[in-house]
């Protein structure tokens, strides 16, 4: 499995306080500990909003889980070219947008993540308020490579999410204790848009969720997906990270899901994004 979202908070490394709020250590031991009846053999660790723009925690996790793990992380504005590069060779593969907890200037983001992306080939992870999609629609368009975090959060937002993953966009399978949701709905429906877009991640620690991660969430993934569970649980991930897939045996008996267009969904949640000027 390939775990797509988790945390590691280093008590090694200085901590900002976010709208009152500071975790509590969770070390890569106690994410090991937590996942140990999961076969977990790559994953991305993301940058969290009490980190900041701070690298060298992220530098320090990678080194010690080794290869097939990747970072996601906040980039200070001010980074250089050459900085990037760094980050890219220590194995930092993607920039992440925080618009739920941490306020930016989403241009001037768009234009670093245009910059990252010809550099090194960096995507985008967006952490946002599900009602926020159509608004913003207009610059999400421009990113070349995208994801968004918790299946975007609200039934609200899955119209307009649709709509992303129909252009390409990927969604994290993950949060499910942060979601206004129906989580086996939205994973259905998402999966069938595009079967390469759902992405398994665990959220751990879940700081500030409702609940975090339970192993019974990997089942509510399986039972929505269907004999497609290794391209969201691994695969798709992999791919998207750029890194190496696995091997894998065939079933002739299990034809995987194929591309739908949205036009064929069924009606009551499929309508296009607003026209913004």
């Amino acid at each position: 499995m390939f775990d797509t979202h988790l945390h590691i908070i280093d008590p090694r490394f200085p901590l900002i306080e976010n709208e009152g709020y500071l975790p509590r250590p969770y070390t890569i031991a106690d994410y090991r500990k937590r996942m140990a009846r999961f076969e977990i053999d790559g994953g991305a660790v993301v940058s969290a909003s009490f980190q900041g723009a701070d690298t060298a925690f992220m530098i320090a996790a990678l080194a010690e889980l080794g290869p097939n793990w990747v970072g996601v992380i906040n980039l200070h504005p001010d980074a250089t070219d050459e900085q990037i590069v760094e980050l890219d060779r220590a194995g930092v593969r993607a920039l992440r947008f925080n618009l739920k907890r941490a306020a930016g200037d989403i241009v001037a983001l768009t234009r670093q993540a245009l910059r990252a992306h010809a550099l090194v080939g960096w995507h985008v992870e967006l952490y946002i308020d599900g009602s926020m999609l159509g608004s913003l629609e207009p610059v999400i368009s421009k990113l070349p490579a995208l994801s968004i975090d918790h299946l975007g959060m609200s039934d609200v937002c899955l119209p307009y999410l649709l709509d992303l993953v129909d252009r390409g966009a990927r969604v994290k399978a993950s949060g499910f204790g942060r979601v206004a949701m129906d989580v086996p709905n939205a994973l259905r429906r998402i999966h069938t848009v595009n079967p390469d877009a759902l992405m398994f991640g665990s959220d751990l620690p879940g700081n500030r969720a409702g609940r975090p991660f339970r192993d019974a969430d990997v089942a509510i993934i399986a039972d929505a997906v269907g004999t497609d569970m290794y391209k969201v649980l691994d695969d798709n991930a992999r791919a998207f990270y750029r890194l190496p897939l696995k091997a894998r045996p065939v079933h002739g008996d299990s034809a995987p899901t194929l591309r739908l267009d949205r036009s064929q969904l069924p009606p009551g949640d499929t309508r296009p994004l607003p026209v913004i000027e």
